[in-house]
């Protein structure tokens, strides 16, 4: 039989058959490792086989992937998600604060594994004057880089509905640090499905996991929703530093006027996206970002 994996509690795989049923399977002993060097060779959006006894004989190909790195800092990948069509990063400026380099990591990531991103902040009814022209700042510097910003209140619904229309026909991977509303914004989008919800650490002001496994709910016909533990952070793997420009849009259009094929934007004469820099047409966060991933990946950190 043939199924789509709907949710992965860690051993436990929940499968959708053509009819709608859903089968709580396992992987068969020697699958795990089968040419597949990550934490979880089975993720929420794969099509796989399976045995009415309850094994995932077969993963089918993939169109693509999603990864972080794993929580124990191994050099395996952890996949996120696969066959998506798109991203969506909730970011929050206030109660928690996303930080830039995070979103930057996020991006880069997407970019990397080919899944179109588009960044969503939410709780923008908490926000005050100043906030809300830091924010105009923010989505002025990622919509001229080419990605789509959306403003949302998952309290108030504002916004929701443009949102709503993002998703149509599309599986739709959404993520984000823990606290930012993921839970809410899905309880908005799905009346019904009780996505759960967690207050914020007053003492900390960061998000209590609320979510602990990848789960796909499915919106409409064609239309799913992939909700995803809060992620702390992501690694770079499978990346060598020449590479990691080309992940920055704005870097990599600039990088084909720099004196040398391997430049790593850092040090070398005739650099033409330190130039850039220099005249403020690449932006001091984002280039702060780049250089981040870069101390990660010469640190030997996350590499495979």
């Amino acid at each position: 039989m043939e199924g789509l994996v709907v949710k992965n509690t860690g051993s436990d795989y929940w499968v959708r058959d053509a009819q709608g049923d859903i089968h709580v399977c396992r992987a068969k002993g020697n699958f795990r490792i089968k040419g597949i060097k990550s934490t979880n060779p089975i993720a929420v959006g794969d099509w796989v086989d399976f045995e009415a006894s309850g094994f995932i004989t077969r993963l089918h190909d993939r169109r693509n992937y999603i990864v972080r790195k794993p929580t124990n800092l191994s050099k395996q990948l952890h996949i996120i998600a696969a066959n998506v069509d798109q991203s969506l990063l909730i970011v929050t400026l206030k109660h928690p604060e996303t930080s830039t380099v995070f979103i930057d990591r996020f991006l880069v990531t997407s970019e990397a594994y080919r899944v179109p991103a588009v960044l969503v902040f939410n709780k923008v009814d908490l926000l005050d004057e100043d906030d809300l022209e830091y924010l105009n700042a923010m989505i002025y510097l990622y919509e001229g880089i080419g990605y789509k910003c959306l403003k949302v209140s998952a309290e108030t619904g504002e916004g929701v509905e443009a949102l709503h229309q993002l998703l149509e026909g599309k599986v739709t991977l959404l993520s984000g640090n823990s606290g930012v509303g993921k839970s809410t914004l899905i309880n908005r989008l799905i009346p019904g499905v009780s996505a759960r919800t967690a207050d914020i650490s007053n003492y900390h002001h960061k998000g209590m996991h609320t979510t602990t496994f990848s789960e796909m709910f499915l919106i409409d016909k064609g239309s799913y929703l992939i909700d995803t533990p809060g992620i702390k952070g992501f690694g770079m793997v499978n990346m060598t530093q020449e590479e990691i420009g080309h992940y920055f849009p704005e870097m990599f259009k600039l990088s084909k006027n720099c004196r040398f094929n391997n430049c790593t934007h850092r040090h070398e004469p005739g650099c033409a996206v330190l130039e850039a820099l220099d005249n403020h047409y690449i932006s001091q966060s984002r280039y702060q970002s780049y250089l981040s991933i870069l101390e990660d990946l010469t640190e030997g950190k996350y590499r495979t």
